[in-house]
This record gives structure tokens, C-alpha cells and sequence, in this order.
């Protein structure tokens, strides 16, 4: 038997991130921190976005500087991949997975799975197949990895705030119209997929769903009132009944100067908490009265905390920990293609409820029932 202590440390995975505008720094930067993880290439379509972040890269980290291709095939073909991240405008995600898992690459997507629900569905099957091949294909959904939000999560799924009776959850951002005008498909139904909820509160949406359970029907309503030249939402209102007979409301809009927080309620009879910008506010459980934040998560994880300046390169680290050792590990990830699908189909509920004016069951959607419903902002005069 191999001595442990004088095994060989493991060789780093070599990733090629595809997308290398602002998600795609995000992501170099967590990546760069992980002793287990190296960069090898950069792909992007305009061969300045890759040269940019490749010159980042080399400059914040003075890692060896990734090769650059304008294709993920030329990345391909030039050299081993072990696991392709996909940073790219989320209607193009599709494609690049197929490619990847074809490759036989692991894969992390970048929250939302896609804009559409058939390519999503494609995702999904493409990586259940690749799953049972052993690969591990995981969507970004961060904030799961949070302290604050793992307490919480923790607490719901073991009783401790009794029986959850409902949750409030709301992303109040502001976006200028600059920040619209600046892409062309921005503010695209066909590439953005959505507006304020599909793109700013689809991570809140994944919490609150994993904190409440399964959702059973959605009303909604959404609207555009403070930007132009957009197609989508800028807010939308939903309220969500569970199966558990919980009820929440969802708030997401772009539309709040100059930006305020998200908050995330959780409510039970013998407990409650609330997650404010991803520290924990509050927290009781266990039917007492003792306010127990402080007992459940690290002091720099409570409202107000100093998690330093990389707070949002530490979430997508944790997730990348947890990536890589599933890949090590040969499991499923925390967070699998089938989670970010069903937050997917709750966010695609919701437009629908919008646009068809009126309550939308959850199993539609997730059955594909309503996928050839061309969805609107508000509802279609």
C-alpha cells in the first residue's frame, strides 16, 4: 500500500474558460487561487477579450500565461482540457457543453443553464449522459456555499425552524440604461433570456427554492418601467406555493436607485432567519427566543461583517473546492445540472404566469408543457 505521506500531490486540472468578459474574470480570479485548478487556455470569439484577460491574469497573479484561441475547437485540438468553464452570454451556453462533454471534459456553466428551455432540456440530458461516463457537470449557484446560506438551508431541511410557513425574497438593484446599451444583446429575450429576475435574481431564486422545497404553482407579474430600448423586465413580482404549503413572495428588479441589498426571509413556527446580502441578519431556531446568528456562522458572515476585499471571489472558490473534489472524489457535485434546471423552470414560470395572466403549475414547465409560449413582458395587450 502507498504511504499517504509520500504520495505525489495530484497534478492541477487545466481549465479553459470560454467567455472572457466580467464573468469571465470572475471566475480566473477564484480559479487562480485553487492549488488544484491552472488555466491553460482563454477562448473567446474577439481575440482582444482573451488577450485582456489573459494580460489580467498574468499581471494579478503572475501565473504562466494561458494560450488563446478564438474557438473552443482550435483550444481543443491544441491541448489537454480537463475541465472547460462556460462564461459565455447564457444563450450560447448550449453549445459549447455539447462540445465540451463530446471532448470529455468536465464542465462548469455559469448560472442561468441557457435562455431557452429546448436547449436547456439538451444541457440536462447531456449531462446526465455524460454523469453516468463519469464526468461532473456543475452550474455556478455560489451563494449555496455561503456560511449564511448553508445555515439556513441546514436549519429548514432538519426542523429547526419547525414547519416552514413562508419566505420573502428580494433583489433590489439598480442597472443604468448605459449598462443596457452596452451589449447588443442585452436586454434580449433571445440572449439574455430575461431581465431582472433571469440575470440579477436567478441566484436568489436557486436559494429560495432549496431553502422551501419544491414549488407547486406560480403567479406573477412583470413589468418594464424604467429603461428603454430594453425587451425585458426590469421587475417582476411572483408569489410561490409550495408543496409543503409554504408561501412566498419574489421580488427582483433593476429598477431600484441607486441599488439596495437582497434579502432572503426564511419563516417558521418554532424559528426564522433572514439573509441580508449574504450575511446572516437574523436567526432563531428551535422555538427560542435567544437571537442565534452569531452561534451558526463565523463573525465576519454576520450583517456587517469584514469578509475582506474578495468576498465574491471566496463564494465561487468554495463552489470550485467542492467541484474539484467531486472530480477527485469521482461524485456528484454540490450543486448538478438538475438543480439549475428547476430554478430555470421557476423563473420560466414566472413569465409565463406574466404573460398569460394567470397561475402557472410547476409541472408544466418542468414537463415542457408551455415551451412553445413565446413569453413577453407583461401581459400581450
Amino acid at each position: 500500500m502507498t504511504d499517504p505521506a509520500t504520495t505525489a500531490p495530484a497534478s492541477p486540472l487545466r481549465v479553459a474558460i470560454v467567455g472572457c468578459g466580467i464573468i469571465g474574470l470572475n471566475h480566473a480570479r477564484a480559479i487562480l487561487r485553487h492549488p488544484r485548478l491552472a488555466i491553460t487556455a482563454l477562448v473567446d470569439a474577439v481575440p482582444a477579450a482573451a488577450r485582456t484577460l489573459a494580460d489580467t491574469i498574468v499581471a494579478e497573479s503572475g501565473a504562466d500565461r494561458p494560450a488563446e484561441f478564438s474557438t473552443l475547437t482550435a483550444a481543443l485540438a491544441a491541448a489537454p482540457i480537463d475541465v472547460v468553464v462556460i462564461c459565455t452570454p447564457s444563450g450560447l451556453h448550449v453549445a459549447v457543453a455539447r462540445e465540451a462533454i463530446a471532448a470529455g471534459t468536465h464542465v462548469v456553466i455559469e448560472k442561468p443553464l441557457d435562455t431557452e428551455m429546448g436547449r436547456a432540456r439538451e444541457i440536462l440530458e447531456l449531462s446526465r449522459a455524460a454523469e453516468r461516463d463519469g464526468l461532473v457537470i456543475s452550474v455556478i449557484s455560489q451563494h449555496r456555499f455561503d456560511p449564511a446560506s448553508r445555515a439556513v438551508a441546514e436549519a429548514a431541511h432538519t426542523g429547526r425552524f419547525g414547519r416552514v410557513t413562508s419566505g420573502v425574497a428580494s433583489v433590489a438593484w439598480w442597472r443604468s440604461q448605459e449598462y443596457y446599451d452596452s451589449g447588443q444583446w442585452r436586454g434580449t429575450w433571445e440572449l439574455d433570456g430575461g431581465g431582472a429576475l433571469m440575470n440579477q435574481g436567478v441566484h436568489t431564486v436557486d436559494l429560495l427554492v432549496w431553502f422551501l422545497g419544491r414549488p407547486v404553482e406560480i403567479t406573477a407579474h412583470t413589468a418594464l418601467l424604467a429603461h428603454e430600448r430594453v425587451e425585458v423586465e426590469d421587475i417582476a413580482v411572483a408569489t410561490i406555493r409550495f408543496e409543503s404549503g409554504a408561501l412566498a413572495v419574489l421580488h427582483a428588479t433593476t429598477a431600484a436607485f441607486p441599488g439596495l441589498a437582497v434579502r432572503i426571509q426564511v419563516h417558521g413556527d418554532r424559528g426564522s432567519a433572514i439573509v441580508h446580502d449574504d450575511q446572516l441578519e437574523t436567526f432563531f431556531a428551535d422555538g427560542d427566543t435567544a437571537e442565534r446568528a452569531a452561534d451558526v456562522v463565523p463573525a465576519a458572515e454576520l450583517r456587517g461583517g469584514d469578509r475582506g476585499p474578495d468576498a465574491f471571489v471566496i463564494g465561487h472558490l468554495r463552489q470550485y473546492d467542492d467541484i474539484v473534489d467531486a472530480i477527485d472524489g469521482r461524485r456528484a457535485p454540490g450543486v448538478r445540472v438538475e438543480d439549475a434546471f428547476e430554478s430555470l423552470c421557476v423563473v420560466r414560470a414566472v413569465y409565463l404566469s406574466a404573460t398569460l395572466g394567470r397561475p402557472v403549475r410547476f409541472d408544466e414547465v418542468l414537463a415542457g408543457e408551455l415551451d412553445d409560449v413565446v413569453v413577453t413582458t407583461g401581459v400581450p395587450a
